[in-house]
């Protein structure tokens, strides 16, 4: 039979949400792009938790929308409840949330990749990737990529040759889910495993790790005794993900969520059955999430506590399934039910899907540079889960970057690189490619040191340029941006140049709002630092004022009431820039650098860091070693430009 050979420019392996993102960019940068996955029916699927969004991932949602992505749209469209995290704190930690109607989410989704110019979906098996081996480019012992990718082979026999090849496999590489003393070999939801792409990686010579992660159970809505738990609620005004969103068009009627908490009868179930459980019987090869952990791992770590949250959150608004927050657990189905049922309100509760916990094959992500592509295998790029991450957000978000690099790569162009200083996902990525990860890595604002710059408010106004020169930003969408950037600039130096006296009508107007009175004249601006007054509350003393959307009044609140803070962080960011765009030369040999530490000097040639900066951040490397490298390096380009003289 004679063998069936494709040809595109981006294959992209796995449709979940980092490989729906990869696609998209590729085929929207104009690239002839196929997607496979192992069911047409997974696209976009959420095996775990119904919402999108949530502390410091909104940030990483609003960075997606901003550069072009889907998710914030898809979001916005096929929501149920809606909530702003830490309203009532600082703007560098709000972050969106919203419960999504799963099944609406995910064919949604769907029908956007087949409607989409150059992409096509292919439900098949991707068993093998296929490589050219290259000569390394060994100037001055510095190793370059050994192979580069030309397509992949799928299980049928199929060959698809490709430019790039992005992997987006997500938790079904050698898949394997696990209930008590119960394995199937499956993905997440029953689906096919991928069970053969794990030896072609291996073979090409990326080191493979195995990580685990875990879902609640789901409940039958009707044997819910929701009388016992606590009504959790939307925002009365929703606030919409993407930039591109109507506000009005998502002011719908919400659902609600319920809490509700475990206590020591609970406790005493899963301490009984702790023998049971794949995790503590060993039966468990993965590494599992710290900071999403299993009931069994909150009951062993935390045996101080006396209950814990449980949510009761709908996992759509046409299906009868509530999904259990706040419980995932691998024990067996009849602890499952047990310890359920001591939860008030859940004493009768039926379970649809049984909780369980899944391992997985993945890399180490220390393998990658920040574009998201291999060191060692030229046009082959990674993204999501596969890279030791968790979360949807996490994922496609690297799905984004990766599907703009790989095109941008195609198309010859410089890659795109976020830093720290630009964005959560520069954050995420950095730590996933520089730090050691030994569990899933899930991003927090407490990660970003600039999170005062990185807020998920301002996100179009850093990173929408990037998006547009990748071509996934349309001309009429950075003409706002830049109509918006002069609104917030014009109407800041108007409150600034505005002064206001000591007048009656300004002292009464103080004193209503409780606020001190003027000892002297003050600008709007001044005014506006003090936390008892709002740019909305100036109006009355303002009358020279023109209506402003409520984008622009946002910044410019903002950026005046903690300008101080902001403009420290910025004097950081310059500091941190200087050490980024110190980048080191690709004829760096770091067995010739004098008085550099033996750790540091093995280290630094295993990561082969772009930058100063991320040298840095290598755990190993001192800053001792640092101020050498940079000698060093100063010395060998002063030496190197005088030869070419």
């Amino acid at each position: 039979m004679a063998q069936i050979i494709e040809k595109v420019d981006v294959c992209v392996i796995g449709a979940g949400h980092a490989g729906c993102e990869a696609a998209l960019a590729c085929a929207r940068m104009g690239l002839e792009t196929v997607i496979f996955t192992v069911s047409v029916e997974s696209i976009a699927l959420m095996p775990c938790n119904p919402n999108i969004g949530g502390s410091s991932k909104g940030h990483l949602v609003r960075e997606l929308d901003a550069l072009g992505g889907e998710m914030g749209k898809n979001i916005d469209h096929t929501f149920i409840q809606s909530k702003m995290l830490n309203a009532s704190k600082g703007p560098a930690v709000h972050s969106l949330r919203a419960q999504a109607d799963k099944a609406e989410y995910s064919r949604r989704m769907r029908q956007i990749l087949e409607n989409q110019e150059h992409l096509v979906i292919k439900q098949a098996e991707v068993c093998d990737l296929l490589w050219d081996d290259v000569d390394a480019d060994t100037v001055s012992g510095k190793a370059g990529a050994t192979k580069k990718i030309r397509g992949v082979r799928t299980f049928t026999g199929t060959v698809y040759e490709a430019k790039a090849v992005i992997l987006c496999t997500g938790t079904y590489l050698k898949a394997r889910c696990l209930c008590g003393e119960s394995i199937t070999y499956t993905g997440p939801n029953g689906l096919q495993a991928a069970n053969h792409l794990t030896d072609s990686l291996k073979e090409m010579g990326i080191a493979m790790r195995r990580f685990k992660t875990g879902t609640p159970a789901r409940m039958d809505k009707r044997s819910i005794d929701f009388s016992k738990m606590e009504e959790q609620f939307g925002d009365p005004r929703v606030v919409p993900f993407s930039f591109s969103t109507d506000p009005e068009s998502v002011q719908i009627d919400q659902d609600s969520c319920w809490l509700t908490y475990t206590n020591e009868k609970t406790h005493e179930i899963i301490r009984a059955n702790l023998d049971r459980s794949p995790i503590y019987a060993g039966i468990i090869e993965g590494t599992g999430p710290r900071y999403c952990p299993s009931i069994e791992d909150k009951v062993v770590k935390f045996a101080d506590k006396e209950r814990h949250q449980v949510f009761l959150e709908p996992e759509g608004r046409y299906t009868n399934e509530m999904y259990v927050g706040g419980m995932s657990s691998s024990l067996p189905e009849d602890v499952q039910i047990a310890m359920y049922r001591t939860v008030p309100g859940l004493e009768n509760c039926r379970i649809v899907r049984n909780a369980y916990a899944i391992e997985y094959d993945c890399i180490d992500a220390r393998q990658l540079y920040p574009t998201l592509e291999f060191k060692d295998v030229e046009g082959l790029f990674s993204a999501g889960q596969f890279n030791g991450s968790s979360g949807y957000e996490e994922a496609a978000s690297q799905g984004i970057l990766a599907g703009i690099n790989a095109g941008l790569k195609c198309q010859g162009r410089e890659p795109m690189i976020i830093d720290r200083s630009e964005g959560y996902l520069g954050v995420l990525v950095d730590d996933l490619v520089t730090k050691e990860n030994t569990e899933p890595y899930r991003m927090m604002t407490s990660r970003s040191e600039y999170r005062l710059l990185l807020r998920q408010d301002n996100a179009d106004l850093r990173l929408r340029r990037k998006g547009y020169e990748a071509g996934l930003i349309s001309e009429e969408q950075m003409q706002w941006l830049e109509q918006k950037e002069q609104m917030i600039t014009q109407e800041m130096d108007r409150l600034k140049k505005t002064v206001i006296g000591a007048s009656a009508e300004h002292q009464k107007f103080l004193e209503k709002m409780g606020s001190t009175p003027l000892k002297t004249a003050a600008s709007l601006a001044e005014l506006m630092c003090r936390p008892e007054l709002s740019y909305e509350m100036l109006a009355e003393i303002d009358q020279n004022r023109k209506p402003l959307p409520a984008e622009v009044i946002e910044q410019v609140e903002i950026e005046i009431k903690y300008e101080g803070y902001i403009e420290r962080q910025k004097r950081q960011v310059d500091q941190y820039k200087k050490m980024e765009k110190h980048k080191i030369p690709n004829w760096m040999d770091y067995d010739e650098v004098p008085s550099l530490r033996l750790e540091a000097r093995q280290k630094l040639k295993a990561f082969r860091p772009v930058s100063v900066g991320q040298a840095s951040r290598i755990s190993g490397v001192s800053p001792a070693d640092i101020s050498v490298l940079l000698v060093y390096l100063e010395h060998e380009s002063h030496m190197r430009d005088l030869k070419k003289e």
